[in-house]
Protein backbone atom coordinates (compact mmCIF):
# COMPACT_ATOMS: atom_id res chain seq x y z
CA UNK A 1 0.00 0.00 0.00
CA UNK A 2 0.82 3.52 -1.01
CA UNK A 3 0.64 6.33 1.35
CA UNK A 4 2.63 9.37 0.48
CA UNK A 5 2.86 12.85 2.17
CA UNK A 6 3.50 15.99 0.37
CA UNK A 7 4.07 19.66 2.44
CA UNK A 8 3.92 22.84 0.12
CA UNK A 9 5.81 25.01 2.00
CA UNK A 10 6.51 26.99 -0.90
CA UNK A 11 6.09 31.00 -0.75
CA UNK A 12 4.13 31.06 -3.36
CA UNK A 13 0.46 30.23 -3.08
CA UNK A 14 -3.70 31.23 -3.12
CA UNK A 15 -6.82 32.07 -0.79
CA UNK A 16 -10.41 33.47 -0.45
CA UNK A 17 -12.70 36.77 -1.53
CA UNK A 18 -14.92 36.94 1.57
CA UNK A 19 -14.62 40.23 3.44
CA UNK A 20 -15.37 38.16 6.60
CA UNK A 21 -12.52 36.41 8.47
CA UNK A 22 -12.92 32.86 8.07
CA UNK A 23 -11.26 30.19 10.52
CA UNK A 24 -10.08 27.71 7.89
CA UNK A 25 -11.19 24.37 8.30
CA UNK A 26 -9.20 20.62 7.70
CA UNK A 27 -10.48 19.08 4.58
CA UNK A 28 -10.12 14.81 5.83
CA UNK A 29 -11.66 12.41 3.75
CA UNK A 30 -13.84 14.59 1.83
CA UNK A 31 -14.99 16.60 4.40
CA UNK A 32 -14.70 19.99 6.27
CA UNK A 33 -13.09 19.30 9.63
CA UNK A 34 -12.90 22.48 12.06
CA UNK A 35 -10.21 22.64 14.51
CA UNK A 36 -10.16 22.39 18.23
CA UNK A 37 -6.39 24.29 17.88
CA UNK A 38 -6.57 27.44 20.32
CA UNK A 39 -3.18 28.52 17.60
CA UNK A 40 -4.01 29.94 14.93
CA UNK A 41 -1.89 31.82 12.36
CA UNK A 42 -3.33 35.22 10.32
CA UNK A 43 -3.56 34.91 6.47
CA UNK A 44 -3.46 38.67 4.75
CA UNK A 45 -2.89 40.63 1.58
CA UNK A 46 0.01 41.66 0.82
CA UNK A 47 -1.06 44.56 -0.89
CA UNK A 48 -3.07 45.91 1.59
CA UNK A 49 -2.49 43.89 5.47
CA UNK A 50 -6.52 43.03 5.00
CA UNK A 51 -6.69 40.14 7.38
CA UNK A 52 -8.02 37.28 5.16
CA UNK A 53 -8.61 33.86 6.91
CA UNK A 54 -7.00 32.12 9.87
CA UNK A 55 -5.23 28.84 9.63
CA UNK A 56 -5.37 26.63 12.66
CA UNK A 57 -2.32 24.83 14.22
CA UNK A 58 -3.67 21.01 13.62
CA UNK A 59 -4.08 19.33 17.30
CA UNK A 60 -2.19 15.84 17.32
CA UNK A 61 -5.56 14.10 17.19
CA UNK A 62 -6.33 16.15 14.13
CA UNK A 63 -2.82 15.05 12.42
CA UNK A 64 -4.10 10.96 13.44
CA UNK A 65 -7.57 11.03 12.00
CA UNK A 66 -6.16 13.08 8.98
CA UNK A 67 -2.87 10.06 8.57
CA UNK A 68 -6.25 7.30 9.45
CA UNK A 69 -8.48 8.52 6.60
CA UNK A 70 -5.29 8.51 4.25
CA UNK A 71 -4.13 5.33 5.20
CA UNK A 72 -7.37 3.61 4.85
CA UNK A 73 -8.17 5.25 0.86
CA UNK A 74 -5.11 4.25 -0.19
CA UNK A 75 -6.06 0.44 0.32
CA UNK A 76 -8.73 0.70 -2.25
CA UNK A 77 -7.43 3.74 -4.46
CA UNK A 78 -4.07 1.61 -5.30
CA UNK A 79 -6.38 -0.97 -6.81
CA UNK A 80 -7.86 1.29 -9.16
CA UNK A 81 -6.69 0.84 -12.74
CA UNK A 82 -4.27 3.57 -13.78
CA UNK A 83 -6.48 4.99 -17.28
CA UNK A 84 -9.60 4.73 -14.51
CA UNK A 85 -7.26 7.26 -11.83
CA UNK A 86 -5.87 8.89 -14.98
CA UNK A 87 -9.36 9.80 -16.52
CA UNK A 88 -10.33 11.46 -12.76
CA UNK A 89 -7.30 13.70 -13.12
CA UNK A 90 -7.88 14.45 -17.00
CA UNK A 91 -11.09 15.62 -15.73
CA UNK A 92 -9.52 17.47 -12.99
CA UNK A 93 -7.26 19.41 -15.84
CA UNK A 94 -10.54 20.26 -17.19
CA UNK A 95 -12.11 22.20 -13.96
CA UNK A 96 -9.04 23.88 -13.33
CA UNK A 97 -9.40 25.44 -16.56
CA UNK A 98 -12.90 26.44 -16.23
CA UNK A 99 -11.80 27.92 -12.63
CA UNK A 100 -8.57 30.32 -14.14
CA UNK A 101 -9.83 33.21 -12.78
CA UNK A 102 -11.37 32.26 -9.95
CA UNK A 103 -7.76 30.44 -9.09
CA UNK A 104 -6.24 33.53 -10.09
CA UNK A 105 -7.81 35.56 -7.78
CA UNK A 106 -7.21 33.27 -5.27
CA UNK A 107 -3.44 33.52 -6.11
CA UNK A 108 -3.54 37.69 -5.95
CA UNK A 109 -5.16 38.17 -2.95
CA UNK A 110 -2.81 35.85 -0.72
CA UNK A 111 0.60 35.89 -2.08
CA UNK A 112 0.41 38.86 -4.01
CA UNK A 113 1.57 38.25 -7.54
CA UNK A 114 0.38 39.94 -10.39
CA UNK A 115 -2.95 38.50 -12.02
CA UNK A 116 -1.33 37.53 -15.71
CA UNK A 117 1.46 36.13 -13.58
CA UNK A 118 -1.24 33.82 -11.23
CA UNK A 119 -2.62 32.72 -14.68
CA UNK A 120 0.65 31.56 -15.91
CA UNK A 121 1.36 29.35 -12.88
CA UNK A 122 -1.95 28.13 -13.01
CA UNK A 123 -0.97 26.85 -17.00
CA UNK A 124 2.28 25.69 -16.09
CA UNK A 125 0.29 23.45 -13.28
CA UNK A 126 -2.29 22.52 -15.97
CA UNK A 127 1.13 20.89 -17.78
CA UNK A 128 3.29 19.03 -15.17
CA UNK A 129 0.92 19.61 -11.72
CA UNK A 130 4.44 21.88 -10.60
CA UNK A 131 2.94 23.47 -7.80
CA UNK A 132 -0.05 21.19 -6.78
CA UNK A 133 1.99 17.72 -6.68
CA UNK A 134 -0.59 15.75 -5.44
CA UNK A 135 -2.05 15.10 -8.97
CA UNK A 136 1.17 12.66 -9.69
CA UNK A 137 1.17 11.24 -6.60
CA UNK A 138 -2.60 10.41 -6.87
CA UNK A 139 -2.23 8.97 -10.73
CA UNK A 140 0.45 6.59 -8.98
CA UNK A 141 -2.47 4.96 -6.87
CA UNK A 142 -0.90 6.91 -3.58
CA UNK A 143 -3.22 8.92 -1.00
CA UNK A 144 -1.88 12.11 -0.45
CA UNK A 145 -1.66 14.77 2.80
CA UNK A 146 -0.92 17.89 1.63
CA UNK A 147 -0.02 20.42 4.20
CA UNK A 148 0.19 23.96 2.66
CA UNK A 149 1.77 26.98 3.90
CA UNK A 150 -0.17 28.91 6.84
CA UNK A 151 0.98 31.93 5.05
CA UNK A 152 -1.17 30.93 1.42
CA UNK A 153 -3.25 27.96 2.16
CA UNK A 154 -6.23 29.10 -0.09
CA UNK A 155 -5.62 27.58 -3.55
CA UNK A 156 -5.11 24.33 -1.75
CA UNK A 157 -8.60 23.82 -0.18
CA UNK A 158 -9.86 25.04 -3.86
CA UNK A 159 -7.84 22.35 -5.79
CA UNK A 160 -8.88 19.78 -3.28
CA UNK A 161 -12.73 20.62 -3.70
CA UNK A 162 -12.06 20.32 -7.64
CA UNK A 163 -10.54 16.89 -7.52
CA UNK A 164 -13.11 15.36 -5.50
CA UNK A 165 -15.53 16.96 -8.08
CA UNK A 166 -13.53 15.51 -10.62
CA UNK A 167 -14.02 11.77 -8.83
CA UNK A 168 -11.20 11.39 -6.96
CA UNK A 169 -12.49 9.22 -3.80
CA UNK A 170 -12.76 10.82 -0.27
CA UNK A 171 -9.69 9.86 1.65
CA UNK A 172 -7.38 10.01 -1.28
CA UNK A 173 -6.00 13.56 -1.25
CA UNK A 174 -6.25 15.41 2.38
CA UNK A 175 -5.37 19.04 3.45
CA UNK A 176 -3.74 19.32 7.59
CA UNK A 177 -2.69 22.85 8.72
CA UNK A 178 -0.32 24.42 10.61
CA UNK A 179 3.43 24.74 10.90
CA UNK A 180 6.58 23.15 12.22
CA UNK A 181 4.69 20.85 14.69
CA UNK A 182 2.76 19.71 11.77
CA UNK A 183 5.75 18.88 9.81
CA UNK A 184 7.12 17.46 12.38
CA UNK A 185 4.77 14.91 12.97
CA UNK A 186 4.22 13.83 9.46
CA UNK A 187 8.34 13.32 9.10
CA UNK A 188 7.62 10.61 11.93
CA UNK A 189 4.61 8.69 11.32
CA UNK A 190 5.08 5.40 10.94
CA UNK A 191 2.19 5.26 7.73
CA UNK A 192 3.43 7.64 5.39
CA UNK A 193 6.49 6.31 2.73
CA UNK A 194 7.38 9.94 1.49
CA UNK A 195 7.98 13.21 1.44
CA UNK A 196 8.35 16.39 -0.72
CA UNK A 197 9.09 19.41 0.43
CA UNK A 198 9.29 22.96 -1.51
CA UNK A 199 10.32 26.05 0.29
CA UNK A 200 13.45 27.68 2.79
CA UNK A 201 16.75 25.28 3.21
CA UNK A 202 16.62 26.21 6.69
CA UNK A 203 12.40 23.89 7.05
CA UNK A 204 13.98 21.70 4.19
CA UNK A 205 17.14 20.64 6.19
CA UNK A 206 15.42 19.84 9.26
CA UNK A 207 12.54 17.87 7.36
CA UNK A 208 14.89 15.77 5.39
CA UNK A 209 16.79 14.66 8.59
CA UNK A 210 13.88 13.98 10.18
CA UNK A 211 12.10 12.15 7.91
CA UNK A 212 15.24 10.21 6.65
CA UNK A 213 15.87 8.76 9.97
CA UNK A 214 12.53 7.73 10.19
CA UNK A 215 13.57 5.79 6.92
CA UNK A 216 11.13 7.94 4.91
CA UNK A 217 11.77 8.29 0.69
CA UNK A 218 12.15 11.97 0.66
CA UNK A 219 12.48 14.80 -1.98
CA UNK A 220 13.33 18.99 -0.78
CA UNK A 221 13.69 21.77 -3.10
CA UNK A 222 15.41 24.99 -1.19
CA UNK A 223 16.89 27.81 -1.58
CA UNK A 224 18.49 29.30 -4.96
CA UNK A 225 20.99 31.91 -6.15
CA UNK A 226 20.40 31.66 -10.05
CA UNK A 227 23.11 33.32 -12.46
CA UNK A 228 22.97 34.02 -15.86
CA UNK A 229 26.23 35.19 -17.80
CA UNK A 230 25.64 37.35 -20.55
CA UNK A 231 28.23 37.73 -22.78
CA UNK A 232 29.29 40.94 -25.18
CA UNK A 233 28.51 38.72 -28.96
CA UNK A 234 25.00 38.19 -27.45
CA UNK A 235 21.94 39.72 -28.78
CA UNK A 236 21.71 42.82 -26.17
CA UNK A 237 17.76 43.46 -26.77
CA UNK A 238 16.85 40.07 -26.28
CA UNK A 239 19.27 39.47 -23.33
CA UNK A 240 18.42 43.15 -21.55
CA UNK A 241 14.94 42.04 -21.96
CA UNK A 242 15.05 38.30 -20.21
CA UNK A 243 16.51 39.69 -17.43
CA UNK A 244 13.94 42.40 -16.34
CA UNK A 245 11.56 39.61 -16.35
CA UNK A 246 13.58 36.93 -14.82
CA UNK A 247 14.58 38.86 -11.97
CA UNK A 248 12.12 41.60 -11.25
CA UNK A 249 9.00 39.52 -12.62
CA UNK A 250 6.79 37.66 -9.77
CA UNK A 251 8.47 40.22 -7.60
CA UNK A 252 11.74 37.84 -7.57
CA UNK A 253 9.65 35.63 -5.74
CA UNK A 254 10.00 32.35 -7.78
CA UNK A 255 12.70 29.65 -7.30
CA UNK A 256 13.82 29.91 -10.64
CA UNK A 257 13.99 33.64 -10.55
CA UNK A 258 17.29 34.82 -11.82
CA UNK A 259 18.91 36.66 -9.00
CA UNK A 260 22.87 37.52 -10.22
CA UNK A 261 23.89 38.74 -13.78
CA UNK A 262 27.11 37.82 -14.72
CA UNK A 263 28.40 40.45 -17.05
CA UNK A 264 31.32 39.36 -19.27
CA UNK A 265 33.88 41.85 -20.67
CA UNK A 266 32.17 44.67 -22.73
CA UNK A 267 28.83 43.32 -21.81
CA UNK A 268 29.42 45.83 -18.62
CA UNK A 269 28.72 48.61 -20.49
CA UNK A 270 25.31 47.46 -20.90
CA UNK A 271 23.78 47.82 -17.42
CA UNK A 272 22.62 51.48 -17.44
CA UNK A 273 20.29 50.56 -20.54
CA UNK A 274 19.22 47.29 -18.21
CA UNK A 275 18.66 50.33 -15.29
CA UNK A 276 16.75 51.82 -17.32
CA UNK A 277 14.37 49.16 -18.70
CA UNK A 278 13.84 48.21 -15.03
CA UNK A 279 12.95 51.70 -13.94
CA UNK A 280 9.75 51.64 -16.49
CA UNK A 281 7.93 48.78 -14.88
CA UNK A 282 5.20 49.46 -12.71
CA UNK A 283 4.84 48.44 -9.26
CA UNK A 284 1.02 47.91 -7.68
CA UNK A 285 -1.17 45.33 -6.50
CA UNK A 286 -1.75 42.42 -8.28
CA UNK A 287 -4.83 43.07 -8.85
CA UNK A 288 -3.82 46.53 -10.82
CA UNK A 289 -4.39 45.39 -14.13
CA UNK A 290 -0.99 48.03 -15.08
CA UNK A 291 1.25 46.35 -12.44
CA UNK A 292 4.88 44.81 -13.55
CA UNK A 293 5.63 43.70 -9.90
CA UNK A 294 3.39 43.37 -6.89
CA UNK A 295 4.09 42.56 -3.35
CA UNK A 296 6.52 40.70 -1.00
CA UNK A 297 4.17 38.23 0.82
CA UNK A 298 4.54 39.79 4.14
CA UNK A 299 5.96 42.86 5.84
CA UNK A 300 8.64 40.42 7.61
CA UNK A 301 10.26 39.83 3.87
CA UNK A 302 10.32 43.50 3.37
CA UNK A 303 11.86 43.81 6.07
CA UNK A 304 14.68 41.49 5.55
CA UNK A 305 14.99 42.75 1.67
CA UNK A 306 15.22 45.91 2.99
CA UNK A 307 18.06 45.14 5.70
CA UNK A 308 20.16 42.98 3.03
CA UNK A 309 20.53 45.71 0.68
CA UNK A 310 21.69 47.87 3.33
CA UNK A 311 24.29 46.04 4.40
CA UNK A 312 25.03 45.66 0.41
CA UNK A 313 25.51 48.87 0.58
CA UNK A 314 28.14 48.86 3.83
CA UNK A 315 29.61 46.27 1.99
CA UNK A 316 30.32 48.90 -0.87
CA UNK A 317 28.21 47.93 -3.21
CA UNK A 318 27.10 50.57 -5.60
CA UNK A 319 23.02 50.95 -6.05
CA UNK A 320 22.11 50.98 -9.39
CA UNK A 321 18.63 51.00 -8.76
CA UNK A 322 17.12 51.31 -5.33
CA UNK A 323 13.78 49.82 -4.98
CA UNK A 324 13.12 50.24 -1.09
CA UNK A 325 11.50 53.32 -0.91
CA UNK A 326 9.50 52.65 -3.82
CA UNK A 327 5.90 54.52 -2.96
CA UNK A 328 2.48 52.95 -3.93
CA UNK A 329 -0.10 55.79 -3.70
CA UNK A 330 -2.73 53.69 -4.02
CA UNK A 331 -1.56 50.82 -1.63
CA UNK A 332 0.16 52.90 1.54
CA UNK A 333 0.42 49.53 3.70
CA UNK A 334 1.60 47.20 0.99
CA UNK A 335 4.94 45.68 1.12
CA UNK A 336 6.12 46.61 -1.93
CA UNK A 337 9.74 46.37 -2.60
CA UNK A 338 10.47 48.26 -6.39
CA UNK A 339 13.06 46.82 -8.74
CA UNK A 340 16.70 46.89 -7.42
CA UNK A 341 19.74 46.82 -8.90
CA UNK A 342 23.33 46.23 -7.04
CA UNK A 343 26.65 45.55 -8.47
CA UNK A 344 28.65 43.89 -6.13
CA UNK A 345 31.31 41.07 -5.12
CA UNK A 346 31.10 37.64 -4.35
CA UNK A 347 32.13 37.88 -1.08
CA UNK A 348 28.80 40.18 0.03
CA UNK A 349 26.28 39.24 1.80
CA UNK A 350 23.93 40.29 -0.96
CA UNK A 351 25.48 37.71 -3.08
CA UNK A 352 25.64 35.03 -0.24
CA UNK A 353 22.07 35.77 0.44
CA UNK A 354 19.14 34.12 -1.22
CA UNK A 355 17.18 37.09 -1.19
CA UNK A 356 13.60 36.02 -2.75
CA UNK A 357 12.98 39.19 -4.13
CA UNK A 358 12.95 41.89 -7.42
CA UNK A 359 16.71 42.45 -6.53
CA UNK A 360 19.29 41.68 -9.02
CA UNK A 361 23.10 41.65 -8.27
CA UNK A 362 25.48 42.17 -10.83
CA UNK A 363 28.72 40.88 -10.95
CA UNK A 364 31.81 41.35 -13.79
CA UNK A 365 34.27 38.92 -14.90
CA UNK A 366 37.03 39.08 -17.23
CA UNK A 367 35.65 36.29 -19.52
CA UNK A 368 33.73 32.83 -19.15
CA UNK A 369 35.63 30.74 -17.78
CA UNK A 370 35.81 33.71 -14.84
CA UNK A 371 31.93 33.87 -15.38
CA UNK A 372 31.95 29.45 -15.31
CA UNK A 373 34.30 29.50 -11.94
CA UNK A 374 31.79 31.95 -10.26
CA UNK A 375 28.76 29.79 -10.99
CA UNK A 376 30.64 26.46 -9.86
CA UNK A 377 32.04 28.24 -6.82
CA UNK A 378 28.09 29.08 -5.40
CA UNK A 379 26.79 26.49 -3.52
CA UNK A 380 23.37 26.28 -4.78
CA UNK A 381 22.05 24.79 -8.00
CA UNK A 382 18.88 25.39 -9.03
CA UNK A 383 19.35 26.96 -12.23
CA UNK A 384 21.77 28.98 -14.58
CA UNK A 385 21.54 30.74 -17.74
CA UNK A 386 24.02 31.81 -20.69
CA UNK A 387 23.38 34.88 -23.39
CA UNK A 388 25.23 34.34 -26.32
CA UNK A 389 25.44 34.40 -30.34
CA UNK A 390 28.16 31.80 -30.40
CA UNK A 391 27.14 28.04 -30.41
CA UNK A 392 31.02 27.03 -29.14
CA UNK A 393 30.43 29.25 -26.29
CA UNK A 394 27.32 27.96 -25.62
CA UNK A 395 28.46 23.80 -25.70
CA UNK A 396 31.40 24.71 -23.45
CA UNK A 397 29.32 26.52 -20.95
CA UNK A 398 26.76 23.53 -20.57
CA UNK A 399 29.65 21.04 -20.22
CA UNK A 400 31.65 22.95 -17.87
CA UNK A 401 28.88 24.43 -15.54
CA UNK A 402 27.88 22.20 -12.18
CA UNK A 403 24.43 23.05 -12.15
CA UNK A 404 21.14 20.90 -12.61
CA UNK A 405 18.90 23.31 -15.49
CA UNK A 406 20.33 25.13 -17.55
CA UNK A 407 19.32 27.89 -20.22
CA UNK A 408 20.74 29.05 -23.77
CA UNK A 409 19.41 32.11 -24.15
CA UNK A 410 16.49 31.26 -21.89
CA UNK A 411 16.47 33.05 -18.96
CA UNK A 412 14.12 30.51 -16.73
CA UNK A 413 15.44 26.96 -17.95
CA UNK A 414 12.48 25.41 -16.45
CA UNK A 415 12.33 22.10 -18.18
CA UNK A 416 8.56 20.72 -19.82
CA UNK A 417 7.23 18.13 -18.22
CA UNK A 418 8.30 15.26 -19.94
CA UNK A 419 11.71 16.13 -18.02
CA UNK A 420 12.31 16.34 -14.31
CA UNK A 421 13.71 19.47 -12.42
CA UNK A 422 16.54 18.73 -11.93
CA UNK A 423 18.10 21.27 -9.37
CA UNK A 424 21.33 20.15 -7.54
CA UNK A 425 23.61 20.99 -4.73
CA UNK A 426 22.16 23.00 -1.75
CA UNK A 427 18.85 23.54 -4.03
CA UNK A 428 18.09 20.12 -3.56
CA UNK A 429 17.97 16.95 -1.62
CA UNK A 430 17.35 13.63 -2.94
CA UNK A 431 18.11 11.29 -5.71
CA UNK A 432 14.31 11.64 -7.18
CA UNK A 433 13.31 14.87 -8.65
CA UNK A 434 9.83 16.15 -8.89
CA UNK A 435 7.52 15.37 -11.86
CA UNK A 436 8.37 14.50 -14.82
CA UNK A 437 9.77 10.46 -15.39
CA UNK A 438 11.46 10.90 -11.56
CA UNK A 439 8.18 11.65 -10.02
CA UNK A 440 7.19 8.45 -11.00
CA UNK A 441 9.70 6.77 -9.26
CA UNK A 442 9.54 8.78 -6.45
CA UNK A 443 5.87 7.98 -6.08
CA UNK A 444 6.01 4.36 -6.76
CA UNK A 445 8.22 1.12 -5.69
CA UNK A 446 10.06 -1.16 -7.99
CA UNK A 447 8.87 -5.05 -7.47
CA UNK A 448 10.97 -7.62 -9.06
CA UNK A 449 8.77 -10.99 -10.08
CA UNK A 450 10.69 -14.26 -10.74
CA UNK A 451 8.55 -16.81 -12.22
CA UNK A 452 8.69 -20.44 -13.80
CA UNK A 453 5.99 -21.99 -15.21
CA UNK A 454 7.88 -24.51 -17.26
CA UNK A 455 6.16 -27.69 -17.64
CA UNK A 456 8.52 -30.10 -16.14
CA UNK A 457 9.29 -28.58 -12.58
CA UNK A 458 11.98 -30.11 -11.12
CA UNK A 459 11.57 -32.59 -7.76
CA UNK A 460 14.78 -32.87 -6.86
CA UNK A 461 16.24 -30.82 -3.60
CA UNK A 462 18.82 -28.31 -4.87
CA UNK A 463 21.37 -26.30 -2.53
CA UNK A 464 23.19 -24.21 -4.93
CA UNK A 465 22.32 -21.28 -6.82
CA UNK A 466 19.60 -21.73 -9.03
CA UNK A 467 19.96 -20.32 -12.40
CA UNK A 468 17.26 -19.54 -14.62
CA UNK A 469 17.01 -21.63 -17.94
CA UNK A 470 18.71 -24.76 -16.20
CA UNK A 471 15.93 -26.01 -14.18
CA UNK A 472 13.85 -28.61 -16.23
CA UNK A 473 13.67 -32.18 -15.81
CA UNK A 474 16.39 -33.77 -18.35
Amino acid sequence: MNRHMIFLASRRKLSFFHRSVSVLAHHINGKAVPSKSTTFFDVKDPATQELISRVPQATEDEMKMCVEAATAAAASWSKVSVSERQRVMFRFQNLIREHTDELANIITREQGKTLADAKGDIFRGLEVSKLWMFPMAAVCGNSFILKPSEMVPGTAHRLVELIEQAGCPPGVVNIIHGSKDTAQFLCKHEDISSISFVGSSVAGEDIWRQATLAGKRVQCNMAAKNHAVILPDADKEHALNAMVGAAFGAAGQRCMAISVMVLVGKARDWLPELVQKAKKLVVSAGTDPRADVGPLISSAAKRRVEGIVGEAVKEGATVHLDGRQVVVREFPNGNFVGPTILEATTSMQCYQKEIFAPVLVCISAADLDEAIQIINDNPYGNGTAIFTSSGVAARYFQNSIKVGQIGINVPIPVPIPYFSFTGSKKSMLGDLYFYGKNAVQFYTRTKTITSNWNQKLPQDIRMAMPILGQDTVS
